[in-house]
């Protein structure tokens, strides 16, 4: 069931992006950010409160972490999204996303100490194959040895290691309630998208000086980020509340398929055959992971 969840989860969050990009240059980086939870948050209400109704209800046991670990990943997960925001900027829309894809593994490395999943060989081989793929498509050969100098890259690395600390603290948090796991992936999905609202749409009031301010920019396209990151939201964390995250996390690389079609068709980006060839690679780490699953 987590592949087609996953499959769901990268399909909607490949279009948000595109959305989201176009979303930060109208309106910048802060309503760009805000718009993913703020108004995704009403439609994931409504679906933890079917899940509520049709799986039960979860309870917090006592000593459990869930509260410390759902605020580490709110908190990583808006870094996450406003570093890829800032490599749309200095780099491009395939690039950004790219980068980011680096948290397959770093969410295997991050979660090795701290979840109880075990990879398989084949599993390994395949966030490898992916990872290097990522970067297959992303680096520029030419300009290797200046690697370190690009900030797009330090963005792109930094975004990777944030979305893999929020995909490993969204599995601990749903592990740590008692009841059905789904409802509980729901719940902690609610718990982070309503805490990133009040950050966020805090420092947009503070900063232009309008309670209203979250309201006022772009509020369609807004409206569309929102949805679309909500849909895929729920199956990320329903997903990484079944397995391991770092499977998760390889199988929607997939994503980056819908990244080419956007980045080509959509901003009018060349792609190059270093990025298809990289692409290959990542098909194929889909492809074991999700044999090393069966």
């Amino acid at each position: 069931m987590w592949v087609f969840i996953t499959l769901f989860a990268a399909a909607c969050q490949s279009v948000r992006t595109a959305h989201q990009n176009t979303l930060a240059h109208e309106s910048g980086f802060l309503h760009a950010t805000m718009s993913r939870s703020f108004y995704g948050l009403p439609l994931v209400t409504l679906y933890l409160l079917i899940c509520a109704f049709l799986l039960g209800w979860v309870s917090l046991p006592a000593g459990s972490i869930f509260f410390i670990t759902a605020s580490i990943c709110a908190l990583a997960q808006i870094f996450a999204t406003y570093l890829m925001l800032r490599v749309f900027q200095s780099g491009s829309f395939a690039l950004g996303t790219l980068l980011a894809k680096t948290e397959a593994v770093l969410a295997a490395l991050i979660g090795l100490p701290l979840l109880n999943y075990a990879l398989t060989t084949m599993a390994w081989w395949g966030i490898a194959f992916g990872v290097f793929g990522a970067l297959v498509m992303s680096l520029k050969w030419k300009n290797l040895k200046q690697v370190h100098k690009d900030s797009s890259l330090m963005f792109g690395l930094g975004s990777g290691l944030c979305f893999a600390i929020t995909s490993v603290m969204a599995s601990m948090a749903s592990h740590s309630l008692e009841g059905s796991i789904i409802t509980s992936a729901g719940v902690t999905l609610w718990y982070v998208l309503a805490l990133q609202s009040v950050i966020l749409c805090g420092l947009q009031v503070v900063k232009s000086r309008d309670v209203l301010a979250p309201f006022r920019k772009n509020r369609a396209l807004s409206l569309k980020v929102g949805v679309l990151s909500s849909l895929g939201s729920i199956g990320w964390f329903t997903g990484f509340a079944l397995v391991n995250p770092a499977m998760v996390k390889t199988l929607g690389q997939l994503e980056i398929l819908g990244t080419l079609y956007y980045s080509k068709y959509r901003f009018s980006e060349k792609i190059t055959a270093q990025q298809w060839f990289g692409g290959s690679m990542i098909v194929v780490s889909v492809l074991l992971v999700t044999a090393a699953s069966v």
